[in-house]
């Protein structure tokens, strides 16, 4: 559901009237843009006459891939081939026109092709040029070919998590991406900073976003801890606490969230003992504290568990899969979901996970097939739509 009710028709995005090229590619560039024209921007993907990686990536249905659909929904597609002079020429008449250029090629890359942020800012000084690598656009490990798998390892995240898994001392495989979502967002809010700058200065300036850096931001005790050892609780503060027919997450962050939990298992007297009463000790016998819990929580099943911690306002959830939690009824009253056609039919994405109560936030209900907006883009700045490439 909107913040906005019966006036969100009538809204506009943020960034209305702006306009971007996204030449990035995987994940990280293209989140970032696809948050740009979720708040209303003009995004123009750049694409190779072969396409976008993940244009092949599953699921695909009819040939096209509705991974890529998520990451691209709302972006016109336009083809070029870099190498050609002809198409640099109709980048730099993009370029003449465009607010915002995002890319993640590996540093150098812009350079060699003509297309740095010094040869186009001089072409357009107003321009935000944004560009997200895995170390960063300098320094001794600037060229060292990245994907978030590499900078989950690089960054000590890896390691940090395996530590909190207690008896095992393999890191875990990666499936999920946190570096090129966190870096993406990441982007996103530089560039929106670069765009308020430029109203007061007038100039554009150039953005080096970091993997590394974004995954490191993710550490936060361990970032400290790595300077002042801390010796770690007798078991992982947060887990699974097992139930009857599975396990449920408990999230003990607060002095009342530890009272009201103690008068939840039957314990209120706890809160006094000496081995809980204060944090410090209470994180010294975390052990014990949690096998407390599970006494309590074993004779229960998860549903019956989640409504006595509810009820007692302790923070807790079952442990759920992610289509059970696309189907929690908060999503659909937050209207979190969005509908977006494609050549093959419609699929789901998920919306920016912010309201406004002034502007529009929200998915395109389309996906551009490859190529579908070169003739119409190219003709706008005077190149020639019908060259070969």
């Amino acid at each position: 559901m909107s913040l906005v009710g019966n006036d969100e028709g009538r809204l506009t995005g943020c960034f209305a009237g702006l306009r971007v090229l996204d030449f990035s590619t995987t994940i990280a560039g293209p989140h970032c843009a696809r948050m740009l024209a979720d708040m209303g921007a003009e995004v123009i993907k750049i694409e190779s006459a072969e396409g976008e990686t993940m244009r092949t990536r599953p699921p695909v249905r009819s040939g096209c891939s509705t991974a890529f659909g998520q990451l691209n929904v709302g972006k016109k597609s336009v083809v070029l081939n870099l190498k050609c002079a002809g198409d640099i020429d109709a980048v730099r008449r993009l370029v003449a026109t465009a607010d915002i250029l995002v890319e993640n090629f590996r540093p150098g890359v812009m350079q060699r092709l003509g297309l740095s942020y010094a040869a186009l800012s001089a072409l357009n000084p107003r321009l935000i040029y944004c560009s997200i690598s895995g170390y960063g656009q300098t320094g001794p490990s600037a060229e060292l070919p990245a994907y978030a798998p590499v900078i989950h390892a690089a960054s000590g995240y890896d390691m940090a998590h395996l530590a909190y898994q207690p008896g095992r001392n393999r890191p875990d495989h990666c499936g999920i991406y946190h570096a090129d979502v966190v870096t993406g967002t990441y982007a996103f809010g530089a560039v929106a900073s670069a765009l308020y700058q430029r109203e007061r200065t007038g100039q554009g300036q150039h953005i080096d976003c970091s993997m590394l850096e974004s995954m490191l931001s993710l550490t936060l005790n361990e970032i400290q801890w790595s300077q002042f050892p801390v010796a770690p609780p007798s078991r992982p503060t947060f887990g699974p606490a097992e139930c009857r027919d599975g396990y449920v997450m408990i999230a003990i962050a607060s002095e009342k969230t530890f009272q009201n939990l103690m008068g939840v298992i039957g314990h209120p007297e706890w809160v006094q003992d000496a081995r809980f009463e204060k944090y410090s000790d209470r994180r010294a016998n975390w052990g014990a504290l949690m096998d407390g819990v599970e006494a309590w929580s074993r004779r229960l099943s998860v549903a019956e568990c989640l409504e006595a911690l509810n009820a007692g306002g302790v923070p807790s959830s079952a442990y759920r899969s992610v289509a059970d939690a696309l189907a929690d009824p908060q999503i659909a009253h937050r209207g979190a979901l969005a509908e977006v056609e494609d050549a093959a039919g419609t699929f789901k994405v998920v919306n920016l996970p912010f309201r406004m109560s002034a502007a529009k936030v929200g998915a395109a209900p389309w996906a551009a097939g490859l190529g579908e907006h070169t003739a119409d883009v190219l003709s706008e700045v005077g190149a020639d739509a019908a060259a070969p490439r």
